[in-house]
């Protein structure tokens, strides 16, 4: 009998992951009996992130994937926190012990880092300027992601000016500067990264002005859904190299698939995995439209 595990989702606007297809298509190949469930904050009124935590941990599973907006707030809900989760300030999965013990781990920053030399590569973020726009939970994540890719200066943007503090002082002042006009940044920069939920299905708008682009930028949105946001083909009209979140997502299930198992996931199989929910998740929009 295939050892069941049972993990799940908490956030915003989330119907439309494919986290669920991942999952359950890495357990099936692993052998075990695997089950993704969506916890949507937008379709839970009245139950918050603590009380879906804690029906995870009451219900047995074996952990949860959150996003936004939550990586920041659970990291006091939980027993341990990774060392790498807590110098980045953010949590995008967390294990659930047998005992009911919770450790927030983060993903995001490996499955970036791994989507961006995969993609940009790491050549054109060495040495070089780039602009974040978002400072929360994924945003602090790809900030530690490009200072590995060997990322010279970052500047940041956010509306809310404490997050923007919050990052700089995480990932060191002498390394970041916060602006207050993103475009504007860009001009001196080489690329740019929206970690923003702007331009995300139910998001609608631009985080900055397509203007703001030219042939020698770069572009990674960490959106998949879309696909291709307004904003990454917009850049792409421009001439800049542009990408969107797809590869980010599935090094990050990766990663956390060995969190909830202890085994490992085939990043190919993944891959094609990804392509065929996401081309499924087009048609099921196009005929519902």
């Amino acid at each position: 009998m295939r050892r069941a595990v049972l993990v799940g989702l908490i956030g915003a606007n989330i119907q439309k992951s494919l986290s669920p297809a991942l999952f359950e298509d890495a357990c099936a190949v692993s052998g075990l009996a695997g089950h993704y469930h969506l916890m949507d904050l937008d379709r839970l009124p009245g139950r918050g992130l603590p009380d879906l935590l804690a029906a995870a941990c009451t219900a047995g599973f074996a952990g949860v994937n959150v996003t936004f907006p939550c990586k920041e707030a659970v990291l006091p809900l939980l027993d341990e926190v990774s060392p790498e989760a807590r110098e980045i300030g953010a949590v995008n999965t967390v294990t659930i012990g047998s005992d009911g013990r919770t450790t927030g781990h983060n993903t995001d920053r490996s499955g970036f880092r791994c989507s961006a030399e995969e993609t940009i590569g790491a050549a054109r973020i060495r040495g070089e300027t780039a602009v974040l726009v978002g400072a929360g939970g994924a945003g602090r994540a790809v900030a530690f992601a490009l200072f590995d890719l060997g990322l010279r200066r970052l500047l940041v943007a956010d509306r809310d000016r404490s997050q923007a503090e919050g990052l700089t002082a995480a990932v060191g002042r002498q390394r970041c500067e916060i602006v207050s006009d993103a475009a504007a940044a860009l001009a001196g920069a080489a690329g740019m990264v929206n970690a923003t939920p702007v331009g995300m299905s139910g998001f609608p708008g631009l985080p900055v002005p397509p203007e703001a682009f030219s042939r020698r930028h770069w572009l990674a949105d960490v959106i998949y859904t879309p696909l291709e946001t307004e904003l990454v083909l917009a850049a792409r009209a421009r001439g800049a190299e542009a990408v969107g979140g797809a590869g980010m997502c599935v090094h990050q299930a990766a990663e956390s698939f060995r969190h909830f198992t202890g085994r490992t996931a085939d990043i190919d199989r993944l891959k094609k995995t990804f392509a065929a929910a996401a081309a499924r998740r087009e048609t099921a929009l196009a005929a519902a439209d």
